[in-house]
């Protein structure tokens, strides 16, 4: 997704976004909402009459804002048709009439909320920089050059290049090749460090040609331990060494392409909603006093500033009712104030789906809870 304009003050405004490719259609449905206003380019059918009496029909190109009354999303061809009504003057619409806009790739349009929460916000942000959503990483190396690389669905991109003059072997004379080596190893360790996000990685590719990448990954752990790197212990489990015919980015092409790498990175998006949503079923069975779902006892939850957890389904926020909206959206907000987790569930996921059946939201607290009320179904809603 691609941001063209923002102008939003205090809580109101509007943003000019294009979609980019087709994921950034379901981001464009999480954003639109009933009561929005929406301006794009549309094609519409005119008629004339002549004084001759004769009617002629065209279609036209124009630009038209309407106020959303309907949504809807096809998955499969990954099209958007917003429904509403012309709120601006038009020569070719009259003012109130029903017009269907379809959103298109590549083509601008302008959303306008009189009240953007953080959720929406949250959700532009992510979508409109790549590295929010690039939970692949990879580092394409040989003696003396490496490119460290975030991968995202569509796209690669190199946060660093490290070319380095490492002094060849010689009898006798092994040390200048060795602190030469490390010295390289040491540069691509910061390069790490600094551009590779482990909240959102799930897999860090390294690859080389011969042997380069195991004495990498030696040296890397061995100094992470020495140094207190704990981003880099804690997450050794992401790391996969892979061969690579040389250090250059052209590389990484084939080694994503390689069967056995793609078996192995398969749904690496998914991975950590996953393990999150299991990380609950097993708490509701060992703890239950711990795991929590529906809205009235999550919001109980949050009260008391236990939640560790919070999960949620990105289809709550699409409610129409403002309020319950407002209350999922405000729900968000108090866990991450208290120092908590946020995990927004695509309810096109099958995680996202399990979640759903648990009435959408769902939180892992920090302490028991003992659940002395019994709520009415009408509650969980």
């Amino acid at each position: 997704m691609k941001l063209v304009h923002r102008d939003i003050d205090k809580g109101a405004g509007s943003v000019t976004l294009v979609a980019e490719e087709a994921e950034d259609m379901w981001h464009a449905y999480n954003l639109i909402q009933v009561g929005d206003t929406l301006r794009s380019t549309t094609i519409r059918k005119v008629t004339t009459e002549s004084a001759t009496g004769s009617v002629n029909a065209s279609k036209v190109r124009t630009t038209l804002t309407v106020q959303v009354e309907a949504i809807d999303f096809d998955t499969q061809a990954c099209v958007l048709r917003v429904k509403g009504r012309n709120v601006c003057e038009n020569q070719y619409v009259k003012m109130g009439a029903y017009h269907t806009l379809d959103l298109e790739m590549n083509r601008p349009f302008t959303l306008y909320k009189h009240e953007w929460d953080s959720v929406t916000l949250e959700r532009i942000e992510s979508a409109c920089d790549p590295t929010q959503t690039a939970d692949l990483a990879a580092v394409v190396m040989q003696e003396g050059i490496a490119h460290v690389c975030l991968v995202t669905n569509h796209m690669t991109l190199v946060r660093a290049k490290i070319e380095t003059s490492i002094p060849r072997k010689r009898k006798g004379l092994c040390d200048q090749h060795t602190k030469g080596l490390n010295r390289f190893y040491d540069q691509i360790i910061q390069a790490i460090l600094r551009h590779v996000n482990f909240d959102v990685v799930k897999c860090v590719l390294v690859a080389s040609p011969g042997f380069v990448k195991d004495q990498f990954a030696e040296y890397m752990f061995s100094q992470a331990v020495k140094q207190d790197y704990r981003v880099l212990t804690d997450n050794k489990a992401k790391f996969v060494l892979v061969h690579a015919s040389s250090g250059f980015k052209h590389s990484l092409k084939e080694v994503l392409s390689d069967p056995a790498v793609t078996a192995r990175l398969a749904d690496t998006k998914a991975a950590g909603e996953v393990k999150a949503l299991d990380d609950f079923y097993q708490m509701l069975q060992s703890d239950p006093d711990r795991a929590f779902y529906g809205l009235r006892h999550c919001e109980k939850a949050v009260e008391l500033q236990a939640v560790e957890t919070l999960l949620v389904s990105d289809e709550l926020f699409r409610s129409q009712d403002v309020q319950q909206r407002k209350r999922y959206v405000a729900l968000v907000d108090n866990v991450r104030e208290n120092g908590g987790e946020v995990r927004i569930f695509s309810s096109l996921h099958v995680s996202g789906e399990q979640l759903g059946q648990l009435s959408g939201v769902a939180a892992i607290l920090r302490f028991p809870i003992p659940d002395t009320e019994e709520d009415d179904d009408s509650d969980e809603n």
